[in-house]
């Protein structure tokens, strides 16, 4: 990977870890809502939106370093992954909540005031473990989306092994 493509991602990742808390700050402070009065409808999925991103960044910052570090920059395909991922992980943050708060997945979140710390901490770590998360994601689709052939086999598998006592 040439100098130049390093320095890129590397200033790329900063702006948007460091830039995602300053959005959040401005988004915080209400200094947007006279100027751009749906913010306020929005605020919520903005907390999560940049929380996903300061998460995802922040990982890829921390793998960027450490793979520079040991001199493991030289696989051009492997620098899609630091593009990318934190910009996926923005929006997994979000869809994330929205399935808690939804009652899909099963996790509930005590509310303070007016501010949704746990769901926004939520959307931290989901950014942060993007690829974790989508795996899981996809583990639990597979389970409600199964279709009946699917459905018999496994049931035809179960009847076949014997009952452990």
């Amino acid at each position: 990977m040439s100098n130049w493509l390093k320095a890129g991602i590397l200033l790329y990742l900063s702006l948007l870890f460091f830039g995602s808390f300053i959005a959040i700050g401005v988004v915080w402070t209400g200094e947007l809502d006279e100027s751009l009065p749906f913010i306020d409808d929005i605020k919520v999925f903005l907390y999560y939106f940049f929380a996903g991103s300061i998460g995802g960044s922040l990982r890829h910052l921390y793998m960027f370093c450490s793979h520079y570090m040991e001199d493991d920059l030289n696989d051009h395909r492997k620098w899609i992954m630091y593009i990318f991922y934190p910009i996926f992980a923005t929006g997994t943050a979000i869809v994330a909540v929205t399935l808690i708060q939804s009652g899909i997945l099963l996790i509930e979140f005590v509310d303070f005031d007016d501010t949704p710390y746990a769901q926004i901490s939520l959307a931290f770590f989901v950014g942060f473990g993007f690829n974790r998360f989508v795996n899981k994601l996809n583990a639990v689709s597979k389970d409600i989306f199964k279709t009946n052939q699917q459905q018999s086999h496994n049931a035809e598998t179960k009847e076949k092994q014997p009952e452990s006592q």
